[in-house]
């Protein structure tokens, strides 16, 4: 069995062997494509091939389109070299379900793959046809960063913004260069769609674009008119959008039980920028996709495959509700004290009733108080399927390592905005709250690089790392403290915190947390029987 469009022709290897198949005709679809194109997509990783792209093939199965997706893929081209091209475009999604089972189903909405730095003339055309309804991203939260932690623009985005380029270094250049293409063709309407995990992303990718159509209008590059057909949401649209669902690295365990089904194409792949992945994606059965509904020349029927279109509040509330509240602050919780307790799995954190009970009461105690009710998805239900199921699944391979990256970028949003609330409601006087700063003591602790056990470990990749760590380099276990000279630079830091903890005396609970946690081995432990038996 490989995964090759040829090979699909002997459906009933694959179907006795509990695979889906496309049910319908790759090479017509693809044809319709190219012809007229209506979906381009940047960034080919994993979750880009199992929501996105397995949302398109429900309604090519049912008849609701005609057209597959475009994909370019513009950081990690071996992604497109090792994981697209030998497979035809096709891909293999393993639905790994909370009871065991599991289903796979190859996914063939993908119709054409291409790598941006050698594409820029194949880019242009599909950028000027007047069928193209929508050009959607997942690229992560930096993809649409300009500038450094300092406020100064990368070199490649300065070269990009000082010269309109004919072929542009960056993606967001690249971008805002193809959208004018597309307003010389004659002002033609599109959807940009950003699908990160990350606030108002709408937002941040029409931030990016508009600084590069400004900047060129400026210096007297390019036609003025292009910056109001950039602001114009008639024509150019950024909707804000939610999307959940969670997609590691491919696993092990999926590859050895592809391999014993007779699958020939499971290799799972390292490349140079350390992005992980294979012929196969595999992820969690539950997913949200909730999109802003402002999609100026249409858009695929995508609320007959799941997706739930609203208006831009309510995307704001539902991302605010699962980002300040109902899963990632519970997810960062979890990634940290895994890593202090020596866990490599999510699902095997589950089976500590202390770090269960610590989300349970971080969730519910802490967090519902002040959560933002989006109105279409019910907090309490959404928090208890998070806790209840998709946690606890053992079959979704996912790493407290993993989540742990970038932590101090995270923290803002999946805790201060809860704090925030509180002060400005009046609800509760923060410096009660128990379970947050019992996370920011941990998170403390976690940078010592220092397990419970005394050992060291790596700490994940932050851009604060550095910095961070060197305010704590001279603690050590068993050490007594007061540690306030140590942390104050940190915890009076509200980039990091989104306010001053010490302003608010939740600041001397946190010191007092973290000085039970470094009292010696065995006291991350004690410390959290103390706040959670």
């Amino acid at each position: 069995m490989k995964l090759r469009i040829s090979d699909l022709k002997n459906k009933h290897i694959w179907q006795n062997k509990g695979y889906e198949l496309p049910d319908f005709d790759i090479e017509k679809v693809k044809e319709n494509t190219l012809k007229a194109p209506i979906w381009l997509h940047f960034g080919a990783g994993n979750i880009f091939r199992a929501f996105p792209a397995a949302l398109q093939q429900t309604l090519l199965n049912e008849g609701l389109s005609d057209k597959g997706i475009i994909v370019c893929e513009s950081y990690d081209e071996e992604i497109i070299e090792k994981a697209y091209v030998p497979f035809d475009n096709l891909s293999l999604l393993v639905t790994l379900k909370a009871d065991g089972t599991v289903d796979k189903k190859i996914i063939a909405s993908i119709i054409h793959a291409m790598v941006a730095e050698d594409s820029m003339e194949e880019l242009e055309k599909i950028f000027i046809s007047p069928t193209l309804q929508m050009v959607s991203f997942t690229i992560t939260e930096k993809g649409y960063s300009l500038t450094d932690s300092k406020g100064n623009y990368y070199q490649d985005i300065l070269e990009d913004l000082n010269i309109f380029p004919q072929n542009p270094k960056t993606l967001m250049g690249t971008v805002t260069y193809l959208c004018y293409k597309r307003y010389l063709a004659g002002k033609l309407p599109i959807a940009l769609v950003s699908m990160d995990n990350c606030s108002h992303n709408g937002s941040k990718l029409y931030s990016a674009v508009k600084t590069f159509a400004d900047n060129w209008v400026k210096k007297g590059q390019i036609d003025k008119g292009f910056s109001d057909y950039i602001s114009n949401s008639k024509f150019v649209s950024f909707p804000w959008t939610m999307i959940d669902k969670i997609t590691p690295r491919p696993s092990k365990q999926v590859k050895a039980m592809l391999e014993a089904d007779g699958f020939e194409d499971a290799e799972i792949i390292a490349t140079a920028k350390h992005t992980y992945i294979s012929s196969f994606v595999n992820a969690e059965q539950t997913q949200y996709l909730v999109i802003e509904e402002a999609f100026p020349n249409s858009r695929p029927p995508l609320e007959k495959a799941g997706a739930i279109f609203t208006d831009r509040q309510t995307v704001d509330k539902v991302e605010k509700m699962k980002v300040c509240t109902c899963l990632n602050p519970l997810h960062t919780i979890l990634a940290i004290y895994g890593c202090l307790l020596g866990y490599n799995s999510i699902a095997e954190e589950m089976k500590d009733k202390h770090l269960k009970t610590f989300i349970e009461k971080a969730g519910y105690e802490e967090g519902l108080p002040v959560v933002v009710n989006p109105g279409i998805i019910k907090p309490e239900e959404f928090l208890r399927e998070v806790i209840e199921e998709r946690f606890p699944n053992p079959f979704v391979p996912d790493t407290p390592q993993r989540i742990a990256c970038d932590t101090s970028q995270k923290i803002p949003v999946r805790f201060g905005e809860t704090l925030k609330a509180y002060i400005s409601t009046g609800k509760r006087d923060i410096s009660t709250l128990t379970y947050i700063p019992l996370f920011f003591a941990g998170w403390l602790r976690y940078l010592m690089g220092i397990d419970d056990e005394g050992k060291p470990f790596a700490p994940s990749p932050d851009p604060m790392l550095e910095v961070l760590q060197g305010y704590i380099k001279d603690i050590s276990l068993g050490d007594k403290g007061p540690f306030t000279d140590s942390l104050k630079p940190i915890l009076s830091n509200s980039s990091i915190f989104g306010i001053n903890l010490y302003e608010y005396n939740l600041a001397s609970k946190i010191e007092n947390m973290f000085t039970e946690l470094v009292a010696g081995k065995g006291a991350v432990r004690k410390t959290l029987e103390k706040y959670l038996d």
